[in-house]
C-alpha cells in the first residue's frame, strides 16, 4: 500500500456540479489539485446524463468516474443485444473528461439486483483517466 495519499487532503466539490446525484471529490496537496474522482448515480430517466451534457465544466484532472449508470448496452453487457442512444451520450461525456471505459480484470456481471423482476436496473461502470498509467483497470467484488 502506498503512503503517498496520506499527504493529501480531499474535499467534496459542489461548486463544480451542483446536482444531488453527483459527488465530485478533489484531492490536493497544499493548494495544488492533484486529481478528482466523480461518483454519479443516474436514474432510469438519465437526468444526470442530461445535466452533464448541458453543463460546462473545465475539469482537467479527473482520474475516475464511476457509477450506477442504469444503461444496458451490448458494449459492456454481452447478454444484451442492443446499443442505446444513452450509451453515446455517456461515452461523449467520458471523452470530454479524457476518460475511457475500463474493463474489469475478471469478467463479472455489471448489474446486481435483489429484485428478480428488475435485473436491468443497476449497471456498474468505471471510467479511468487515459493518461494515468498506474491505474488502467479495475476489479469488481460481487460478494461485497
Amino acid at each position: 500500500m502506498s503512503i503517498r495519499p496520506s499527504h493529501m487532503c480531499f474535499s467534496l466539490r459542489k461548486d463544480i456540479f451542483n446536482h444531488k446525484d453527483i459527488n465530485c471529490f478533489s484531492f490536493f496537496n497544499n493548494s495544488d489539485i492533484l486529481f478528482m474522482i466523480i461518483n454519479v448515480y443516474s436514474n432510469n430517466y438519465q437526468s444526470v446524463l442530461k445535466y452533464l451534457q448541458d453543463t460546462e465544466a473545465n475539469l482537467y484532472n479527473v482520474l475516475v468516474m464511476a457509477s450506477d449508470f442504469n444503461i444496458r448496452n451490448s458494449d459492456w453487457d454481452l447478454s444484451y443485444p442492443f446499443h442505446l442512444i444513452y450509451r453515446n451520450t455517456l461515452i461523449d461525456i467520458a471523452d470530454s473528461f479524457d476518460l475511457k471505459l475500463s474493463s474489469p480484470i475478471q469478467q463479472v456481471p455489471t448489474w446486481y439486483s435483489n429484485n428478480a423482476n428488475n435485473l436491468n436496473f443497476i449497471i456498474d461502470l468505471i471510467f479511468l483517466c487515459l493518461n494515468f498509467i498506474e491505474v488502467d483497470n479495475h476489479i469488481i467484488f460481487p460478494e461485497l
